[in-house]
């Protein structure tokens, strides 16, 4: 019976495997699924040598504390491949580890998917030669990786976003605000962002431009969700030493929720912004790095990207405002912010684009993932025989 093995080096790519390997076991019960995974995949009959969590580690500090742990952990991997080889294998996003794994197995000769392609398209593309040497075929979140990848002679196939399989429609201001049991006044989200390197940059001016914006929407309250403790402490301080003249509401994850209570989204780059627009929010995007990171970036020229949130790189041109390091100050965000209060017409415009991006992402990724695997197996099994 065909074997694969899949390495899900965090908690999103517990997620992808665990939709990919249910969506293969509907098609062929008897493929048998082995390797890194976690509790979701474990759940739909996923056998895991050793938990994701091994291999989760974020941070230049962090993973030189980690070092050798993290190099045992890639010999043992490599080497359980190898020992029993599998008619595939498969590594979910986590590039610094899986494709340093893929591309001992790739020369190994053992069929290698790589899921979730990096972000070789916004920095530094010359990365895109280690996934050429580490994997046979990509399978991409995003519709014009594919293209690009072609270009430099790298198989890839757009299976579409798993968060547009998810989030089937936006979500209603009524809806949000009943589940976290808000009011009905005017409200802004802030996402900050979920580590704390990203509330320390960002949430200074966050709380800035809330006061700022408190002093001109009569009756305005904001919310925020936090991923943990630690960097609700930091922000509420934040807050406070900004002096906002109006209420903030405080929630335990529930992200999606806070965003959909809101009328406006203040966030940090990322994968928020996607969710941003799938459940129907008007944005506006910041990001920072450190000064020194900021400054080689800008030198060396490793970014050629105009825009930089998801929603502006899926269309291709800039549909909701985003600043990006010194340009990300008060006298930018809080006007972007309220011109969304002042313009009906804008937004119903900015949405019907959003449901648009969200239909060309919704393709029922996990069902698609899991045929590319299985048509990667028959393929493997073809040549063998």
């Amino acid at each position: 019976m065909p074997r694969i093995v899949i390495i899900a080096g965090e908690a999103s790519g517990d997620q992808l495997g665990a939709g990919l390997i249910a969506a293969a076991k509907a098609i062929d019960p008897d493929i048998q699924f082995e390797g890194v995974g976690g509790p979701k995949m474990e759940a739909v009959g996923f056998s895991s040598w050793f938990s994701y969590e091994r291999l989760a580690v974020f941070g230049l500090f962090e993973v030189l504390k980690h070092l050798p742990d993290l190099l045992n952990a890639g010999k043992d991997v490599k080497q359980r491949i190898l020992n029993n080889p599998p008619d595939l294998v498969i590594g979910i996003d986590a590039p610094d580890f899986n494709l340093r794994v893929e591309k001992t197995v790739k020369a190994a000769g053992i069929p290698v998917m790589h899921y979730v392609c990096p972000s070789i398209w916004a920095w530094r593309e010359g990365r895109v030669k280690h996934i050429s040497a580490a994997a046979d075929h990509v399978l991409c979140l995003l519709p014009f990786e594919p293209e690009f990848l072609q270009r430099h002679q790298v198989s890839g196939e757009f299976v579409g976003h798993p968060l547009a399989d998810d989030i089937a429609e936006p979500l209603s201001l009524a809806t949000g605000r009943s589940v976290l049991g808000l009011d009905a006044q005017r409200r802004v989200a802030i996402l900050p962002g979920s580590r704390m390197s990203e509330v320390q940059r960002l949430g200074p001016v966050f709380a800035e431009t809330a006061a700022w914006l408190a002093e001109r929407i009569p009756g305005i309250r904001f919310v925020a969700p936090f991923a943990n403790q630690k960097t609700r402490e930091t922000f509420q301080a934040l807050w406070q030493s900004a002096g906002v003249n109006a209420p903030l509401d405080c929630v335990d994850g529930q992200t999606r929720e806070a965003m959909a209570a809101a009328d406006v989204v203040l966030l940090a780059s990322g994968t928020a912004t996607l969710e941003a627009m799938l459940v129907g929010r008007p944005m506006v995007v910041a990001y920072k790095v450190s000064p020194i990171s900021y400054w080689l970036v800008r030198l060396l020229n490793l970014v050629k990207l105009k825009h930089f949130s998801m929603p502006n790189l899926l269309a291709g041109e800039g549909i909701v405002p985003e600043m990006i390091q010194h340009d990300a100050v008060v006298e930018n965000l809080g006007p972007a912010v309220l011109a969304y209060y002042q313009s009906a017409d804008g937004n119903r415009a900015l949405l019907e684009r959003f449901a648009s991006l969200q239909g060309v992402l919704r393709q029922n990724a996990s069902q698609k993932s899991a045929e590319a695997a299985i048509r990667m197996v028959a393929e493997g099994l073809t040549r063998k025989a």
